[in-house]
Parts: structure tokens; C-alpha cells; sequence
């Protein structure tokens, strides 16, 4: 029609769109042309990809920010295959690290090997065999979850139809979101959104996932779920969970480390960890009515003092 943009332009137009609004999801879709896509199909299938030692290895890594805040200051990690739990308040420097495995932003120094691949340096094949899911992200509100799920899947290099139906009806039915699958992402509750940045996280059976503060916004049976699917992935594949819920740690992870104001505290199984600290935090509920307004307000800094000395205690260990 007279006057209006000719199809090939529209779809520019709306591809560069969506583009925008993912941009924090999926983490950067440059290495989605299709040269790149036909290269990692051919090193996917050689001896060096399939019998690669998918550890994860962190050493020296530190980063300062344009405003002179040290995030992470000499950091070095060894993640084993499995669940990994990163656990530490917020503000720790958990997503900077994630951020930075994640190939997101440039380490100041150090260096990261997903097995022999240079994460730093080797972005375009971390990209490709990488799962990660932020801890905040946009939607494109108009789009179903159906279809931008069916379009992040093409990005990810799913290029077959029948095996892309495929999965997204499986991404969409393992993170409960079948039945919603044609509702507006706009109208999606928090919890339902994060839903489907785990369905984004999961596409392609990454062999590195990296979640950020996953179980935000998702309501117990949902939190149950979601971790169920992690447990399965953990079992071949390098699975990094960052967060400051020590029971997700508790629950799910094998190997742990604490974080805190960018440095590492501590590394440990967590059983160990967890073992360690067995008669060295107390706990006590006392009914405030009980107490005379005074005794009220010294009670409340004590239980701050308490808090303070468990957080001390974890860092001496």
C-alpha cells in the first residue's frame, strides 16, 4: 500500500526492536549470524568439543568501575561439573562475576576458561554452549510467550521448525507456562516473567548455566520446580547459582563459596560448610509483649549484634 514501509523493511525494523528490548536477556545475539552458527555446528561436533573437560576456572579476576567501586578484587574460583552455589549478601559482587562469566562485560585482569576455552577471549563459543538467566531482564510486552520463545530459539541457532516446536513446548511445559503460552508477556505477573527467562536460560541444554537471584518472584511449588530442572542439568553441565538464600544453597548445590565486598570468603562442600558452623549460631524467639519497652528496644540491638557475629564467624572460617 501507498505510503507504507515494504515487509522486508517492517521486519528490519521490528527484529532491531526486539533487539532493544532483550538486550539484558540474551546477553548479546551477535553471535547469531549465520557463519558463526555453521562454525559451532562443526566444532560442536569435533573430538576437541566432545570430550571437553566443561570445568569451570576463575583466576585473578578483578574489576573497578568507572566510579571507583572495587566489585571484585582478585577473585579465583575452581567449579567442578554440578551445581555450584555462590551465596553472599547483596551488593557482594555476585553479579559482577556472573556478569563477566557470562561475557557480558571485560574482567580489568584475569583470566576464565570454561574447560579450554577462553571466556575472555573465545566469547563467540562460550556464547553458544551458555545459558543465563539475570536477575533482571525485559520483555517484549506485545510478543507471546510462545512466540518470543519460538524467536529466541532461532537466535540460539534451533533452526529446524519441528525441533524448535519441539523444545519450546518443553521449555514452556517444564517452567508451568504451557497454558499461557499465548497470553501477552505484558500481562504476565513477576513470577509467570521469570518463569520464562528460565524457559530463555535453558534453550539449547547449555553446558554453562548461569543464574542470577533465580528464585525471586516464584512462589514455593514454583521454587520447587525450578530447582528440580536445575538439579537435572547439574548433572552434566557446569550450573552456577548466585544468591543470598542460604536454603537454595542448603537444598541444591554440592560445592559452594561465600562472597562478600568483592573477595572470597570462603570455598568449601557445602556440607562441610554448613557442618562447620553447627553449635556457633544460636537462635532464640522471644514474645516482645514480654519484655518492658526498654528491654523491647535492647533486645532488637542484640539481635543485630548476633547477626553481625554469625557473618563474622562465616568469614573466619
Amino acid at each position: 500500500m501507498k505510503g507504507q514501509p515494504d515487509p522486508a523493511s517492517r521486519v528490519a525494523a521490528v527484529k532491531l526492536h526486539l533487539v532493544d528490548q532483550f538486550t539484558t536477556l540474551v546477553y548479546r545475539i551477535s553471535y547469531c549470524d549465520p557463519v558463526r552458527i555453521a562454525l559451532y555446528k562443526i566444532y560442536s561436533k569435533s573430538d576437541k568439543m566432545e570430550n571437553h573437560p566443561f570445568g569451570l576456572t576463575i583466576r585473578n579476576i578483578s574489576k573497578t568501575y568507572a566510579n571507583g567501586v572495587q566489585a571484585l578484587n582478585n577473585i579465583s574460583l575452581n567449579i567442578p561439573p554440578g551445581m555450584y552455589g555462590l551465596l553472599g549478601p547483596n551488593g557482594a559482587g555476585k553479579s559482577t562475576l556472573m556478569r563477566t562469566i557470562a561475557t557480558l562485560q571485560e574482567p580489568d585482569e584475569g583470566q576464565i576458561f570454561l574447560g579450554d576455552i577462553d571466556v575472555v577471549n573465545q566469547k563467540e563459543w562460550v556464547r553458544q554452549t551458555l545459558g543465563y538467566l539475570p536477575q533482571e531482564f525485559g520483555v517484549y510486552p506485545k510478543s507471546s510467550a510462545e512466540e518470543m520463545l519460538d524467536y529466541f530459539a532461532v537466535l540460539k541457532g534451533i533452526t529446524n521448525r519441528a525441533e524448535r516446536r519441539e523444545t519450546t513446548e518443553y521449555l514452556l511445559k517444564q517452567t508451568n507456562l504451557w497454558d499461557k503460552r499465548k497470553q501477552k508477556l505484558g500481562g504476565y505477573s513477576g513470577g509467570m516473567r521469570q518463569r520464562f527467562g528460565v524457559a530463555v536460560a535453558l534453550l539449547g541444554n547449555p553446558r554453562l548455566l548461569i543464574v542470577d537471584e533465580p528464585t525471586a518472584g516464584l512462589d514455593p511449588a514454583e521454587r520447587v520446580r525450578f530447582l528440580n530442572l536445575l538439579s537435572e542439568l547439574g548433572e552434566n553441565s557446569v550450573v552456577i547459582l548466585s544468591t543470598h538464600i542460604v536454603q537454595d544453597v542448603a537444598e541444591l548445590c554440592t560445592n559452594m563459596a561465600i562472597i562478600n565486598k568483592g573477595q572470597i570468603l570462603l570455598q568449601a562442600q557445602t556440607m562441610e560448610a554448613v557442618g562447620a558452623l553447627k553449635g556457633r549460631i544460636w537462635r532464640k524467639l522471644v514474645d516482645k509483649n514480654s519484655l518492658p519497652a526498654d528491654d523491647a528496644v535492647d533486645y532488637g540491638l542484640s539481635v543485630c549484634v548476633q547477626v553481625r557475629r554469625s557473618c563474622f564467624l562465616l568469614q573466619q572460617l
